[in-house]
């Protein structure tokens, strides 16, 4: 099957890694995959098969789209488009209609109700990756959908199993955007100065800035170091204490089912995403008092949140999955065919 993937970028984050682990996994079944995207570093790591269109379809402009529909439809043919975000899929939308290809979307998060998410019901499918998701985008989706959660893979390093007292490092991996929630952290440690701790900071984003103002005015600068995007994030995931994933909104984090993968305890936000994986409370996102108690817990040696792995599938099946819906699509079910 030949398969067009587009992304907007191709940097760090949990979209692209769950386009990076599909192309791995549909090289592997044999698949001709084609990736049109602005680019990025992770490009780095996928397999040398998958042929990579550079193309501006980040972009939230109708010309800079127009642009790339003519050059994907001079580019080569495809048995299947697959948009990943909103603007990819206003591209893979007027493709489909250019070149009589079917096309999908996966929604990667509970987006906002507007415009940007119009195509959505034009689409010969969509796939959510959680089931919050889904009933959050019900009105906007076609006949057909399915949910279809992100899976774990195979981690490249586990837990060490040092905890607090022992270990005193928090690790915080993510785009340091505000939905994030990574401020109410840092304002929960900057109540916590009289405990020792420190925090890693993996990943990079619009409020960066912000946050780094945030930590000379808490006091806290010389206990928190920013990294910017790693390859080696599951090398400190291993050798860290406790994850902080203190996000408000998610679609299904693929940063908690890494850390599950490989181990360390996580103190997580009370999204619904990650309610199906805890058997007990998760902290109220965006409330600094409850996160530093939750905080404050962990260091002096209690438990993180409860989560399990238990109810994840591998990324494997997720792909399997994947390419059982593609056959749906391709088949015409819940639209016709056109």
């Amino acid at each position: 099957m030949k398969i067009l993937h587009i992304v907007p970028e191709f940097e760090e984050g949990g979209v692209e890694r769950y386009v990076l682990e599909l192309c791995h996994e549909q090289i592997a079944a044999g698949h001709d995959i084609t990736l049109a995207t602005a680019g990025g570093k992770l490009e780095n790591f996928l397999p040398k098969d998958v042929r990579v269109l550079h193309l501006p379809v980040h972009r939230k402009n109708l010309f800079t789209g127009l642009y790339c529909t003519k050059r994907l439809a001079s580019s080569g043919k495809w048995d299947i488009i697959h948009a990943h975000s909103r603007v990819p899929a206003f591209i893979a939308w007027a493709l489909s209609s250019l070149t009589k290809t079917r096309w999908l979307m996966t929604a990667h998060a509970p987006y906002s109700l507007n415009l940007g998410i119009w195509p959505l019901k034009r689409a010969h499918g969509v796939i959510c990756v959680s089931e919050s998701v889904r009933k959050h985008l019900q009105d906007y989706l076609p006949p057909l959908n399915v949910t279809i959660p992100n899976g774990i893979w195979k981690p490249s390093a586990k837990w060490e199993g040092k905890y607090f007292p022992d270990n005193r490092k928090f690790l915080y991996i993510g785009y340091l955007a505000k939905r994030k929630g990574l401020d109410i952290a840092l304002k929960a440690l900057g109540l916590l100065k009289n405990y020792e701790w420190t925090l890693d900071i993996l990943g990079d984003g619009s409020q960066r800035p912000e946050l780094e103002a945030l930590v000379n005015e808490l006091g806290i600068s010389e206990r928190v170091k920013f990294y910017g995007f790693r390859d080696d994030a599951e090398i400190f995931m291993s050798r860290a204490a406790c994850l902080l994933f203190p996000s408000y909104q998610e679609g299904l984090p693929l940063t908690v089912n890494e850390a599950l993968a490989v181990g360390i305890p996580v103190i997580a936000s009370d999204i619904e995403p990650l309610r199906p994986l805890s058997s007990g409370a998760l902290v109220p996102p965006g409330d600094v008092e409850a996160w530093t108690e939750a905080i404050r817990r962990v260091i002096n040696g209690g438990s993180a949140s409860p989560l399990s792995s238990e109810s994840l599938t591998t990324f494997a099946e997720t792909a399997e999955k994947t390419e059982e819906f593609y056959g749906r699509v391709l088949r015409g079910e819940g639209t016709s065919l056109r």
